[in-house]
Parts: C-alpha cells; sequence; structure tokens
C-alpha cells in the first residue's frame, strides 16, 4: 500500500500547490435566528454563505414537527420505502408537495443528489442522448454517465445550442436537463425556449429547481411560477428540502405513471432507507410556512436588490443575478481565497467557490443572502467586499 499512499499524498500536494484543496469548518452554534454562526473555537461571523434563503432552518415550528414526531415514531425510518419504511409522515408529505407543485404525485428521496440519479438513469439507457447545460449540477451529470447514455452539452444557458443538438439526432435523445436556478452563478435557465424546444421533439425535460422553489413566485413555486410554466411543458420537476424549505430530503414530482415506474426502477430509491419520519414531519411544517408567509420571499428579494445597488457603489464586480445567489467574480483561485480570509477578519463568512466547482479562471465569492439578514448586515458587507476584492485581486 506504499504506492497508493504516495500517489494520494502527490495528489494532495497538487491540490495545495493550486491552491484547490478544501478544509472543512466545524460549526460549534447557530442562534434562532440563522443569521450567524460561531466556529470552533469561539469565533462568531455573520453567515453568507447557507442557503437556508427563508430561515426556516432554526424556525421553532419544524423544530416542533420533528421532536413530536420522533417522540412517536423514533429517530429513523429502518428500511427502505418498499420494505417497511414508507410511514404516515412521508406518505402526507408527497401529497402535500404534489399538491404545492400542481402535480399527480410526488416521491421522497434523501437527497436532490439521489433524485436526480433516479430520473436520468431511470428514463435513458445505452443507445440514447442525454442533454445538459455546459454549468449543470454535478448530480445531473453523474445521473447522465450513470445511465451509460452519450452526455451531450450546451453552452450554459444558450436555447439555441440546446434545439441545435436535438436536431441533430431527435429521435436518440431521451432527455434534456437543466438547473433552474444555477447554483453557482444564480441565474435562470431559459426554460420556456428550452420547454418549446423538448415538446417539437417530444422529449423529457427535467427541471432541478433546488433554488428556485420556495424563493421565486408569489407563492414560492419556483422558476416554473416566474415563467408561468406547468405540467405539460415541464413534466418532470426535481426540489430538495434542504435549502428554502431549511430541512432536508428531496422529491420528484411528475405525473403518477412518471412516479410509479421510480418506485419500480429507480435505485437510488429501492435501494436505501427512508428518510426518517420526523424530519418529513419538519418538511412538512416548512411547506406550511412557505405557503402561508409570502413576507418572507418579499424581503429576502427586497435585501437582494439593497445588496446588489450597495455592492454596485462600492465597486465589487457581481455577476448578473436577480436571485439570492450573487456571485463575485474574482478569477483566480488565490484571489478568492485572499478576498474569503479579508472578509473573515472583518466578521462576515463568505466561502471561496474554486474549481472544480466552477470553470478555470471564475474563481469566485458566493454571497447567499437570507430573510433574517438585516439591513445593516447586508450593507456592511458590501462596504467590506468593496475593501476586499481589489487588495484580493493583486493578491
Amino acid at each position: 500500500m506504499k504506492r497508493q499512499a504516495s500517489a494520494l499524498e502527490a495528489a494532495l500536494a497538487q491540490l495545495e500547490a493550486a491552491q484547490l484543496r478544501r478544509a472543512r469548518v466545524t460549526v460549534a452554534h447557530r442562534p434562532a435566528s440563522g443569521r450567524s454562526l460561531t466556529l470552533a473555537g469561539g469565533r462568531e461571523l455573520i453567515d453568507f454563505s447557507s442557503n437556508d434563503y427563508l430561515g426556516l432552518a432554526r424556525h421553532p415550528a419544524l423544530a416542533d414537527a420533528l421532536a413530536r414526531c420522533a417522540a412517536e415514531s423514533g429517530a429513523g425510518s429502518g428500511a427502505s420505502h418498499l420494505v417497511t419504511g414508507h410511514g404516515e409522515e412521508h406518505e402526507q408529505l408527497e401529497k402535500e408537495l404534489a399538491a404545492f407543485t400542481g402535480r399527480e404525485r410526488a416521491l421522497l428521496f434523501s437527497t436532490g443528489y439521489m433524485a436526480n440519479l433516479a430520473v436520468i438513469s431511470s428514463l435513458a439507457g445505452r443507445s440514447e442522448r442525454v442533454l445538459l447545460d455546459r454549468l449543470s449540477h454535478a448530480s445531473l451529470i453523474d445521473g447522465a454517465r450513470l445511465s451509460g447514455a452519450t452526455l451531450a452539452r450546451y453552452a450554459h444557458a444558450d436555447a439555441d445550442a440546446a434545439a441545435r443538438l436535438l436536431d441533430a439526432d431527435p429521435g436518440r435523445t431521451a432527455l434534456l436537463a437543466t438547473d433552474g436556478v444555477f447554483s453557482m452563478d444564480g441565474d435562470l435557465a431559459p426554460l420556456p425556449e428550452l420547454a418549446r424546444c423538448a415538446r417539437a421533439h417530444d422529449t423529457w425535460l427535467l427541471l432541478d429547481d433546488a433554488h428556485g422553489l420556495g424563493v421565486l413566485g408569489t407563492r414560492g413555486g419556483g422558476v416554473l411560477e416566474h415563467f408561468a410554466l406547468g405540467s405539460d411543458e415541464v413534466p418532470i420537476l426535481v426540489g430538495t428540502l434542504g435549502k428554502a424549505f431549511g430541512c432536508f430530503g428531496a422529491f420528484v414530482a411528475g405525473s403518477a405513471a412518471l412516479i410509479e415506474f421510480l418506485i419500480q426502477r429507480a435505485r437510488t430509491y429501492l435501494y436505501t432507507t427512508a428518510l426518517p419520519q420526523p424530519v418529513a414531519a419538519a418538511a412538512r411544517a416548512a411547506l406550511e410556512l412557505i405557503r402561508r408567509e409570502h413576507g418572507r420571499r418579499e424581503r429576502l428579494l427586497a435585501l437582494v436588490s439593497r445588496f446588489r445597488d450597495a455592492a454596485r457603489a462600492a465597486g465589487v464586480p457581481l455577476a448578473s443575478s436577480a436571485t439570492p445567489i450573487q456571485p463575485v467574480l474574482l478569477g483566480s483561485a488565490g484571489a478568492a481565497l485572499a478576498a474569503q480570509r479579508a472578509l473573515a477578519a472583518a466578521g462576515y463568512w463568505v466561502v471561496a467557490i474554486r474549481p472544480p466547482t466552477v470553470p478555470a479562471g471564475s474563481a469566485r465569492l458566493r454571497v447567499t443572502l437570507c430573510a433574517t439578514h438585516t439591513d445593516a448586515q447586508v450593507d456592511g458587507l458590501a462596504e467590506q467586499l468593496g475593501r476586499a476584492c481589489p487588495a484580493a485581486r493583486g493578491a
């Protein structure tokens, strides 16, 4: 094993030299507000890197629902959904998610990654093609690879390029998939154009709206509501419960036939333990809050506008995004890390995003806003970014 260990050490050294080696941080405490975090060692920082967009992760309604269910059903499901792991909370959450998304049925998964693997590997095969946006999430890419289908990728957010790929080999293309809100850029897929293209070629269209559901649209219906599209235009919807819902898990929503087919064929559903029922109970509580408390979305989008105005005034190099994901493009990994350190010294936690998560030469800070941030915190971050970014670029 000496040779293998040496190869691992050499690979890690290469990552270190390129400033691409990741390091975990341990969060010792988060207050009920969710606006800050305390790292192991006692340092408190204002958190601008969480995907808890609506501030629901520490909402008492979720904690109460989880605790009540755990007292009744225990901490774990104990089996897969098709054995004895499917409980009443799962059943009710699936029905409520189907109603919320305007679909016939919904199917729970433990993660969005597993949901995307399930759909693509079930609907595409070795003699077929899967089309993806160049900046699609890794789970969509891995789903295509797992299916054995040929993977073809079109230029980011370029519906015309997707159409040309479909025109070139329409009979062999099983599925077109896209993020709704791109997780590192914050921009939206050209969904109406992609939907027209997919329908014209009788091809499945999968929308992964992990970062849009709960955030966009008057009701929180995500990118589909934003573009006024329904299940006829976009037949497969994947959503996660760990972002705006402040919880954990994921789901696929679609026709009754699609969901039944996934139950029979999706390996990431068949061969894993079901999501714990207390987590499903918490997700139900979150869904009720998303339906009822529209002010959270309004507050969040107002903070997005406030941040962009303040950041532009401070000379911060923002990307074009109207969502809570606000990339600050810096180019090199070294510049992004230097800016992260400068912000941490000023009391703000904003994580540097480097290749391979983003393309080479596009390292950045990924600022994410939450409905519970204060105006003063947003203004303070913009001011500190104005100081940190020029210094980082020269580092």
